[in-house]
């Protein structure tokens, strides 16, 4: 079989037919993700699309031309709106459609009818338009971190600046028999080849791209809190163990807080698990403000959370965890309309060695926050030499219980 540009329209028609009913039976498999759906109706557009430039001399031009590349347009728009779908953006229905209404119009004027350098640019520009943008909203979700991502802004990019300066060689002239000596040019073969490429390698980057976010929100699901965002009690102590081996390398200040929302179950029993709810997403924001990028903080249970300091000095730590708590107290003054009122107790234990011993410094930051509770709670307590005795001595009235009071 000879590789010519007829050869490869022709195994385009299958390879694009496949592929869309490749991402469309994967798709399937997880419905979830609704881009893949998009992105396997363009292929399948883009191959009717071709099947009807294969028509020409047979049916009119009408077909054969204006509504090929009308659905070759359409394909594009396609795949831009899936892109826009992936990333939670909403369906632009005019711009899906304003390609092939700009093309179809362009072609009933007169004094275009005839120019085919001009109509020829018009089509290379509306499909570098669509590709770019497809482009541009991968380009825009980049904040989530897909590898995957930037291989395709990359190829999108790259073959709609192609698209721009070679689209006319290749969309008209296969058809026209006054250019039948350029049809079996190794030029018009090479970028046939090319595009045909790009088609089979983007159709793969995009179901990497759908399987690589499946993956990435059944591991965030395991490690994050679905309520607040933010680690659970695994994930804050996975992140903790791993600060703790660089620390061993450069030893750093340590501060571990330990925070529990004061009454947390007469919160909920007033005024309902919703009003519970909102108030330790409420905790989560004033917690994040008063915390660096760079600290870590997790949920370990219930209305319990960690956070662990790093690289700041006693004095500032305290600070950070007097802000949290008169932070929390005012931003529950009104909750949903409820004077909540609600109040948190923070033990707090540093580390100034050169070892770090998470578990140690979790004990400490837990001694202190029972000796916060018994001092009344709404407090910052530190762990110091008086809680070790204390929490040592069997007859101790400040020694904490084997179980953290449900309070």
């Amino acid at each position: 079989m000879r590789l010519d540009v007829n050869t490869l329209f022709m195994v385009t028609i299958y390879v694009e037919t496949i592929l869309g009913l490749l991402l469309l039976f994967a798709w399937a498999q997880n419905m979830a993700i609704r881009g893949v759906c998009w992105w396997g109706f363009a292929h399948l557009v883009r191959a009717a699309s071709i099947v009807l430039f294969g028509m020409y001399g047979s049916v009119p031009d009408l077909i054969s031309i204006d509504l090929a590349n009308a659905l070759l347009f359409t394909a594009f728009a396609i795949t831009w709106t899936g892109a826009r779908v992936f990333d939670g953006r909403p369906v632009e229905p005019v711009y899906l459609v304003t390609g092939a209404v700009l093309w179809l119009l362009i072609c009933r004027l007169p004094m275009l009818s005839n120019a085919i350098d001009t109509r020829s640019f018009v089509a290379s520009s509306i499909i570098t338009a669509y590709t770019w943008l497809t482009a541009y909203e991968f380009w825009r979700g980049r904040k989530e971190q897909l590898v995957s991502r930037w291989p395709a802004i990359f190829m999108l990019f790259a073959h709609g600046s192609l698209f721009l300066l070679h689209t006319p060689l290749v969309t008209f002239l296969p058809w026209s028999p006054a250019t039948a000596d350029m049809f079996g040019s190794v030029w018009l073969t090479v970028l046939s080849f090319e595009a045909l490429l790009f088609t089979i390698s983007v159709a793969f980057i995009l179901l990497a791209m759908a399987k690589e976010r499946t993956e990435l929100r059944h591991r965030t699901a395991a490690m994050v809190d679905p309520l607040t965002g933010i680690a659970n009690r695994r994930a804050f102590l996975a992140d903790a163990a791993v600060l703790a081996k660089r620390h061993n390398g450069h030893p750093r200040p340590a501060t571990m807080l330990l925070i529990d929302l004061d009454h947390f179950k007469s919160i909920n029993d007033r005024f309902g698990h919703a009003v519970g709810d909102r108030v330790l997403e409420i905790f989560t924001t004033c917690a994040r403000r008063a915390l660096r990028g760079s600290d870590l903080i997790g949920r370990l249970g219930g209305e319990e959370f960690a956070a662990l300091i790093y690289d700041m000095d006693r004095v500032s730590t305290l600070g950070i965890a007097e802000r949290i708590r008169d932070n929390f107290s005012q931003a529950t003054d009104d909750v949903e309309g409820h004077e909540v009122l609600a109040t948190v107790s923070i033990g707090v234990a540093h580390c100034d060695s050169a070892v770090l011993e998470i578990s140690e410094l979790l004990a400490q930051a837990d001694r202190a926050l029972y000796f916060a509770k018994e001092r009344g709670r709404n407090r910052v307590e530190v762990a110091s030499l008086e809680m070790l005795v204390a929490a040592r001595d069997p007859g101790s009235a400040l020694r904490p219980p084997r179980k953290k009071s449900a309070a």
